[in-house]
């Protein structure tokens, strides 16, 4: 994705905007410009809890050729990901920890369904989500950023905004249900995701709601 002086990018990609039916709120994006150390360690652990998906999806489906190459390629990706933002935070002296499951994947964890084909329906759409979304949050928050961090972030951007298409392809080639099954799922997964990216969320996160504890007054000032 272009980098302009400064650290700005383009707007979100056209293909993840017609997707994603809410856009991150602004007061989200306040609050990360303002706490980066917790956004850069948020991040670092995303990627390797993306690299930990695409294994899942091998160990569980190794007999589906397609998928299984697509999400071994996808896990190599997701850990290259990770070495770079662990190198950027070894780099701002941003000591690595592990981190639970945020409110947004745990509550899109829950919606996926025991039953197969619908687990593997959900747990694909769910993929597609939260992809989709990190690279909404790639695009919106670039412009912000120093300019060296922006341009890693607009380069995550153009090396993943095709990733949530090739999970929703596979949600309609590989779970044996007609388009419309699909889509009226895809429908209610993401009205969930729109609630969870919009309601207040005690915990900041790269995938979750407005702090809680930041109101619309101070979120241009609040420090970490």
């Amino acid at each position: 994705m272009a980098v302009t002086a400064g650290g700005a990018s383009n707007d979100v990609p056209p293909n993840i905007a017609a997707f994603l039916d809410t856009p991150t709120p602004d007061r989200w994006l306040d609050a990360a410009t303002s706490r980066l150390p917790d956004l850069l360690l948020d991040h670092a652990n995303c990627e390797l809890k993306a690299a930990s998906t695409a294994m899942g999806f091998l160990y569980r489906y190794p007999e589906r050729t397609a998928l299984a190459q697509r999400m071994s390629h996808l896990a190599r990706e997701e850990l290259r990901h990770f070495e770079q933002v662990r190198g950027i935070m070894a780099e701002l002296d941003i000591p690595f920890r592990r981190l639970g499951a945020s409110r947004y994947a745990g509550a899109l964890r829950d919606e996926v369904r025991d039953r197969e084909p619908y687990k593997l329906l959900d747990m694909l759409l769910v993929g597609a989500l939260i992809e989709a979304r990190s690279c909404e949050r790639f695009a919106r928050i670039a412009p912000r950023l120093p300019e060296t961090l922006g341009r890693f972030y607009s380069g995550l951007l153009a090396s993943e905004a095709r990733h949530f298409e090739h999970y929703v392809a596979f949600a309609h080639r590989e779970c044996g249900l007609g388009r419309d099954d699909v889509e009226r799922r895809l429908t209610a997964l993401k009205a969930v995701e729109a609630v969870l990216i919009t309601d207040p969320d005690p915990e900041f996160r790269f995938h979750s709601g407005p702090p809680a504890d930041q109101t619309p007054a101070d979120s241009s000032n609040r420090q970490s």
